[in-house]
C-alpha cells in the first residue's frame, strides 16, 4: 500500500456522531492550511477558504452523505502574461461515504452510467477537509488567463515532405533506352 502524506487540511468526522436529521459544520481554513494548498495547487496564494457543510447519516448509519459550499478567493498565475490574477470560487458539491471496505479488497465494479461510488469511511471517519480540498481543486480554471489578454501563438509550417524516389523512374529510364 501507498503511504499518502498527510492532508493540508483534514478535518476527521466520527460516522456514529452524525444524525439522520443532519449535522452541520462550518470549515475554514487557517493561513497554514491555505498556503499549504496553495502549494499543493501551485497557486500564488489562497487569501480566503471557507465552507458550510451539511453531513446525513443514511442506510440505517452506515453511509454517510455530505453536501457543501465553498467559497474561495485566491490568485493563480496567467498561462500567457504569467502575471499573478485573482480568482474567487463559489461552488457546491456533494457525495457519499460508505462501503468500500478494505475487508473486500477495495474492489469496485464501475459502468460509465453508474453514479459515483461511495468513498470509503477509513476507521469509522471521515475526512471532510480533504473533501474540500479536492472539490476546491476541481472548481479552480487550470488554464487562467488575465481578462483581455489572448494568447498569440507561434505558427509552424509543417516540413516540407520529403521526395523519395520514384521506383519506377528508373524502369521508365531503361524502358526509354530499350526503344
Amino acid at each position: 500500500m501507498i503511504d499518502l502524506p498527510p492532508p493540508e487540511m483534514s478535518r476527521l468526522v466520527r460516522i456514529d456522531q452524525i444524525s439522520a436529521k443532519g449535522t452541520e459544520m462550518k470549515v475554514t481554513a487557517s493561513p497554514a492550511e491555505r498556503a499549504a494548498l496553495a502549494d499543493r495547487f501551485d497557486l500564488v496564494e489562497i487569501s480566503a477558504l471557507d465552507a458550510q457543510v451539511t453531513l446525513k447519516a443514511i442506510a440505517g448509519g452506515t453511509m454517510v452523505r455530505l453536501a457543501a459550499s465553498i467559497t474561495a478567493r485566491l490568485v493563480q498565475t496567467c498561462v500567457v502574461t504569467l502575471e499573478p490574477i485573482e480568482a474567487e470560487i463559489d461552488t457546491r458539491f456533494s457525495m457519499t461515504f460508505g462501503g468500500g471496505t478494505e475487508e473486500d479488497g477495495g474492489e469496485i465494479d464501475l459502468s460509465i452510467d453508474d453514479e459515483d461510488p461511495p468513498e470509503p469511511i477509513v476507521d469509522g471517519a471521515i475526512d471532510v477537509g480533504e473533501a474540500i480540498a479536492e472539490h476546491l481543486a476541481l472548481a479552480i480554471d487550470p488554464f487562467p488567463r488575465k481578462p483581455g489578454t489572448a494568447y498569440v501563438g507561434v505558427e509552424i509550417e509543417p516540413p516540407e515532405p520529403e521526395t523519395k524516389p520514384n521506383p519506377f523512374a528508373a524502369l521508365a529510364r531503361f524502358h526509354e533506352k530499350k526503344r
